[in-house]
């Protein structure tokens, strides 16, 4: 059984690699980049193995911020929620892995939250790059995932990458455009309550680091996400 789910993998990863190799997309999803995850992913493994989502399941996913929200269950109930964060995610890797993050069928809503694609550093995507990026994640889902509602998370504005503070705001304008013009896609604003008086980061939100929240900034992370799930009508 373990050599078939093996061969399995393999199969699948060649199948994405020769996907890749005729898209766009092969310029920035690139198999030794991404691998670096491996370990994370195959922790997803067991756990999809014995935790299986249903039509009662709202998924929450994404980069660290979903993998440090230790009160997610707590926070988002009465909803049933599945949590697959992990450390760094980029919407590369996330692309690359999504069919393994993502369990096959239909939930009661997928939350997304990636954001380590720009931060002001020397390799940065570009707010197109990551646009196009989504759109792909997303293509993706509606193959495998009918009739699931999906939500991006705006990313939030944090005192130690407000440097990038511009790029990040064009990508996610971008976006929620699309979103607009999409059905069961949905754009959660995050952004103006994140900002303090003077128009900057409030750093009470956030950690020692002033890149993850603490406690306050979930709270407020939790208020968002569930006005907007009630907006759209997905009740727990």
């Amino acid at each position: 059984m373990k050599n078939r789910c093996l061969i399995s993998r393999v199969l699948l990863a060649l199948i994405l690699l020769v996907t890749l190799s005729c898209s766009p997309l092969s310029r920035m999803v690139r198999e030794d980049q991404v691998l670096h995850w491996e370990k994370d992913i195959e922790h997803f493994d067991s756990l999809n193995a014995v935790e299986p989502a249903d039509t009662s399941t709202l998924l929450v996913t994404g980069s660290s911020s979903v993998r440090l929200w230790n009160s997610v269950h707590e926070d988002l109930a009465p909803y049933h929620v599945m949590q697959r964060g992990y450390g760094g995610a980029k919407l590369t890797d996330f692309y690359y892995y999504t069919e393994r993050i993502i369990q096959e069928g239909t939930m009661k809503a997928i939350l997304l939250f990636v954001a380590n694609d720009i931060t002001g550093g020397e390799f940065d995507r570009s707010p197109r790059e990551v646009f196009h990026l989504f759109k792909a994640i997303v293509d993706k889902i509606r193959e495998r995932n009918p009739g699931t509602p999906v939500f991006w998370i705006e990313t939030t504005p944090t005192p130690s990458r407000w440097s990038a503070n511009d790029q990040v705001r064009e990508a996610n304008d971008l976006i929620r455009r699309f979103c607009d013009r999409n059905n069961d896609l949905y754009f959660i604003g995050t952004y103006d309550a994140y900002l303090n008086q003077a128009g900057l980061p409030d750093s009470t939100f956030f950690r020692n680091d002033m890149l993850h929240m603490n406690p306050k900034g979930y709270a407020l992370w939790t208020e968002r996400i569930k006005l907007n799930l009630e907006e759209a009508g997905i009740t727990p």
